[in-house]
């Protein structure tokens, strides 16, 4: 199996070298609390490097940003690897589940993360606050996605959710998108 740094290489994704440090704590820590939390459906290395793959690659296409939030992250997919990708960039990540968020929230104290906040509550109950960019990965269809982010978006907001080949299904001519595909994944990309 190749390394992480050589997948990415591949790929031609450029991450700071101390993403691959993060990476790794975070890998270890995963590994760990999901024997016991089951925070996520990759159970090994090799499905978390296909996670963090996945996760990271829209940084090739994606314009520099100040801040982003990420709906349903789950156990850190994308919005914890985004972050550790874009370390100038502040990140809003939004987990209902209270083991998942405590696993985020552990995460960022055990990294020194200054560039996260964890919010442990459904992105309905969120304080509405303006974002330059809003992501999501398997929470929803995109309708609904478009309703839960109304709240935090401005014009020009950019909106990337991470889909599968049904996306062609959810999306109508009204909106500004374009679907990026790499591998199995489809990004749709929305500016608002």
């Amino acid at each position: 199996m190749a390394s992480l740094k050589t997948l990415l290489q591949t790929q031609n994704i450029s991450v700071p070298e101390t993403f691959f440090d993060k990476v790794e704590e975070y890998k270890a820590l995963l590994l760990k609390w999901n024997k016991i939390h089951n925070l996520t459906g990759a159970k090994t290395a090799a499905q978390i490097d296909e996670f963090i793959v996945d996760a990271v690659a829209p940084i090739t296409f994606l314009p520099p940003f100040k801040n982003g939030m990420d709906i349903g992250t789950g156990a850190g997919f994308p919005g914890m690897i985004l972050a550790f990708a874009l370390p100038d960039t502040h990140f809003t990540l939004v987990e209902p589940l209270a083991k998942r968020a405590s696993f985020l929230q552990f995460v960022k104290a055990h990294l020194g993360l200054t560039n996260v906040d964890v919010k442990a509550v459904k992105v309905e109950q969120l304080t509405p606050q303006l974002f330059d960019f809003i992501t999501s990965r398997a929470v929803t269809d995109t309708q609904m996605l478009l309703k839960l982010s109304e709240p935090f978006r401005k014009e020009g907001t950019l909106l990337l959710f991470y889909k599968g080949e049904k996306v062609y299904d959810e999306i109508n001519e009204s909106l500004n998108y374009q679907i990026i595909e790499k591998h199995h994944r489809h990004y749709l990309l929305i500016e608002s």
